[in-house]
Parts: structure tokens; C-alpha cells; sequence
């Protein structure tokens, strides 16, 4: 049997997901082996978007600054119960609250929750029981996920817009490996460069040819976070996941399909918002059978190298109402 006082905050909805426009339902918990009196319950909703600069992403003036302060989106509390006192056992309180009421101004705009490097979209739901000077305040906090309201919302996306690349040897930026360069390859395929946050990244790939074998082909989703900070733009590109498509060397001509699922609270539609911007790319990495690839130590998967290729192209997330959880 527990000895301590514990307060936890469940949601009615167990995958946690809302839109601003709903309400948000569900009860405290409180377990007490005794009976405790407190002044009050109050349940805060607190919604931001947290910025930030590392030191490696900017000058020596930026780096001061660290945490900028955050973007304010919903802030507001209920009391849930007046003062009072609270039996021994488990009590269960429950809670009703609007993330908007019907005609009320908001100085931001619900974005979606979001967890990058750099930026964090987070919506926090907190229960609060103080208790008075000789007493510790009891206190849970509950993260829930905010999606985009139904309101505006295309049914479906356009199809999705497939973007024709080839990858060579002249398409590259950086420096190959002698045998690569000379002895050439030609890489061609199609990828969705716009696509729903509910569907698989979707495409295809083709080898025509290639003098030096392959030893992988990997598909990586990459963020673009950016944020103003003073008169600058700082920009920060980092990886979400990889993906292989193909291990070893793959027959000449033969077509590989790309399909690649999109993680949820790694990704988010595409934002351009006035102090920040969250974009999102994709990289293909062709890997060649090199001595030196396997004496350097692994890094950045998608940092240039001797012995590999690479082409980077957009891709836009976008939301519809199709991708909306049912309830």
C-alpha cells in the first residue's frame, strides 16, 4: 500500500489528441492512504512554442540570448474544486475545459505539437492542489497533442506531386573518389516532394548504371528549423530517421519502391510563422564499395563523403481532414 499522497491527470481520449477548437475531458486521480485538506484544485492549460539557439548554430552575440523567450499560445486556469478536504483511497475528480471559447481572440495560432532540435510546440495540461505553508503542494502534469481543427481543411490533398531527380556523378557538389568519378553511374526515380502527414513518403528508384558497386541506398527525412534572432536567421538542419532501401548492390534496371512512414510528434505540416519556420527535406544517399568508407568512424549519414552521392529535395506535410483521428 502506497504511503504517499500521489495525483496523476488521465485524459478521456487515450491517444491524447485534440483540436483547438474541442474540449479537453478527463479527471485527476488522487491516491492518499489519509485524509489531507487543501485550499484548492486548479487545472492549468499552458500551450507555447519554445525557442532556442545552441552555441555551434550562432555568432558569439546570439549565444547569449540561449532560450529566447517563448511564443505564448493558450494560457488559462480553471478550479476544478474549492477547498476542502480529500478522503483516504483513491478519489477521482473530473474535468472539463475549453481550449478556445466560442468568440475569443487568440494571439497565436494552435500549431500543431511539434518536438524538434531547436523548437518545441508542446501543450501541457497541470494540476495544482496547494496546501497551505506546513504542507507540500501536490502537483501532475500531463502532456497532450494538439492537431489541426477540421475548419479549412482540404477533404484530401492534391495527388501528390512526384518530382522527377537523376542522380550522377555531374549532379554532385562535393569531391568523389577517382574510380567513381571516371567510371560514372546514373541514378533516376520519382519521389512525392508533397505529401499527407497520414500517408507513407512515396516513390521510386532505379540504378541504370554504375561502374563501382553499390553498398546501400538510405532515404533520410531531415528538419529545417529557423528561427530570427535579433537582425539573423538562424537555420539548423538535423535528422529525424533513416530508412534503407536497398542493402548490397542492386540489380541494374530494376525499379525500388520507397516507402517510408512519416513519425508523428517528430513532424508536423509545414510552418512559416513570423519568428520561426519548421520545413522538412529528403536526402538520398548512394553508397559505393570504398576501402575508405570503412576506415572513417560514422557520423552525419547525410554529411558528403568520397564514396557517396547525394540529392536533397523538399518536402511539404500538409494536413486534411482525412487524416483527423476519429473519437
Amino acid at each position: 500500500m502506497t504511503t504517499t499522497t500521489t495525483v496523476t491527470v488521465k485524459l478521456s481520449r487515450s491517444n491524447r489528441i485534440y483540436r483547438s477548437s474541442e474540449t479537453v475531458e478527463g479527471k485527476i486521480v488522487i491516491k492518499s492512504p489519509n485524509s489531507i485538506s487543501h485550499q484548492a484544485i486548479r487545472l492549468s492549460v499552458n500551450g507555447s512554442v519554445n525557442l532556442q539557439v545552441r552555441g555551434g548554430s550562432a555568432g558569439v552575440i546570439e549565444s547569449f540570448y540561449g532560450v529566447i523567450k517563448p511564443i505564448q499560445i493558450v494560457k488559462k486556469t480553471i478550479q476544478v474544486r474549492s477547498s476542502g478536504r480529500i478522503p483516504p483511497g483513491i478519489t477521482e475528480i473530473p474535468f472539463s475545459l475549453n481550449l478556445r471559447e466560442p468568440g475569443e481572440s487568440i494571439a497565436e495560432k494552435f500549431y500543431e505539437t511539434f518536438h524538434g532540435t531547436n523548437i518545441n510546440i508542446q501543450y501541457l495540461l497541470t494540476a495544482d492542489i496547494p496546501r497551505g505553508y506546513l504542507h507540500k503542494p501536490l502537483s501532475a502534469t500531463m502532456e497532450f497533442i494538439i492537431e489541426s481543427g477540421r475548419v479549412d481543411l482540404p477533404e484530401r490533398p492534391l495527388p501528390p506531386e512526384m518530382v522527377i531527380f537523376y542522380i550522377t556523378q555531374d549532379t554532385q557538389r562535393h569531391p568523389l573518389l577517382p574510380e567513381i568519378k571516371t567510371g560514372g553511374f546514373r541514378v533516376t526515380g520519382k519521389l512525392a516532394t508533397q505529401c499527407s502527414l497520414q500517408d507513407p513518403l512515396s516513390g521510386e528508384l532505379t540504378v541504370e548504371a554504375s561502374s563501382v558497386p553499390i553498398t546501400s541506398i538510405d532515404i533520410h527525412l531531415l528538419r529545417v528549423e529557423s528561427i530570427i534572432v535579433g537582425e539573423r536567421i538562424v537555420t539548423e538542419t538535423s535528422l529525424i530517421q533513416s530508412t534503407q532501401i536497398a542493402d548490397g548492390d542492386v540489380c541494374r534496371k530494376m525499379t525500388l519502391p520507397i516507402y517510408v512512414l512519416l513519425p508523428r510528434l517528430l513532424m508536423c505540416p509545414s510552418i512559416f510563422a513570423g519568428p520561426f519556420s519548421v520545413e522538412f527535406k529528403v536526402c538520398i544517399t548512394i553508397s559505393f564499395k570504398s576501402k575508405l568508407a570503412k576506415a572513417q568512424p560514422k557520423s552525419d549519414p547525410t554529411a558528403p563523403r568520397l564514396w557517396m552521392a547525394l540529392e536533397r529535395l523538399p518536402l511539404e506535410l500538409v494536413r486534411t481532414k482525412r487524416d483527423q483521428f476519429s473519437c
